[in-house]
């Protein structure tokens, strides 16, 4: 992975590999269900066991987003976000807790904003970088500038299906982690983390990958502390997305602690 610059994102998770399994990384949408409580909700996770945030741009067609999620994002663009609030929700959690939060977002959005623009903005809010789950780095070079010139992580994403040859592409133009997608499809809580994901992590092993996270239907500490057996960091969503908008931030804190204790099974 690119080691142009420091990672404040893979130090994390260096570091909880170190003291325990692994990292574990929370994914909530900023602005849901309304943008104080997000911010709030955050701050719950990051103290109740997350080590890193990955907050996510609420968008008009999300292509990779499961129902609990897409439901979350369209309560809160119908609330009025708007992709300026990110910047404000990510300035606001991280003066109140020393986490790093990573943004989720779709090319798209980057793009109509201008990707220098994007980049000087999510860096002046404290950002730590982009998950971008819908760009392939070959098609990424002036987000891979803007990243380096401000000093931000860029997240690409593998999947089962990827070549060797995409694989190493993601490895090599990823700083802070490559996300390794467990199952085809989208995204929502399931009963078994599939085994494709301990195939796909030894392949980005191979192909050079030192900080390799998984994805997609982690709802357990049980299967955080499974992913944690072959992977450094496991990112779950759906569950705790779920536990914000039945129980608000309480119950998505509690959630948070209960899947922090895979970390250490």
């Amino acid at each position: 992975m690119s080691g142009v610059v420091t990672s404040r994102v893979a130090d994390a998770i260096a570091r909880r590999n170190a003291e325990a399994s692994g990292a574990l990384i929370g994914y909530l949408p900023a602005g849901f269900p309304d943008l104080a409580t997000s911010v709030d909700a955050a701050v719950a996770l990051a103290q109740n066991g997350v080590d890193v945030i990955e907050l996510g741009l609420p968008y008009s067609d999300p292509v990779m987003d499961g129902t609990v999620i897409q439901a979350a994002t369209q309560q809160a663009l119908g609330a009025g976000f708007r992709l300026r609030d990110g910047f404000t929700a990510v300035r606001e959690i991280t003066a109140q807790v020393d986490i790093p939060v990573l943004v989720m977002t779709y090319w798209n959005p980057v793009l109509q904003y201008g990707v220098d623009r994007f980049a000087d903005d999510l860096a002046a809010a404290g950002g730590a970088g982009l998950i971008t789950p819908d760009l392939i780095p070959d098609e990424g070079t002036d987000w891979l500038a803007a990243s380096d010139r401000v000093g931000l992580d860029r997240v690409f994403l593998a999947a089962p299906s990827s070549t060797d040859v995409r694989l190493k592409q993601a490895v090599e133009a990823s700083r802070g982690f490559v996300y390794a997608v467990s199952t085809m499809g989208i995204t929502g809580a399931r009963t078994d983390v599939d085994a494709a994901a301990r195939t796909l992590v030894g392949r980005l092993r191979e192909a050079g990958a030192t900080s390799t996270c998984v994805g997609l239907g982690i709802s357990s500490a049980a299967q955080v502390a499974e992913v944690l057996e072959y992977a450094d960091g496991a990112i779950v969503g759906s569950a705790l997305v779920k536990a914000l908008g039945d129980g608000g931030v309480a119950e998505a804190g509690r959630v948070a602690a209960e899947l922090a204790r895979g970390t250490t099974a």
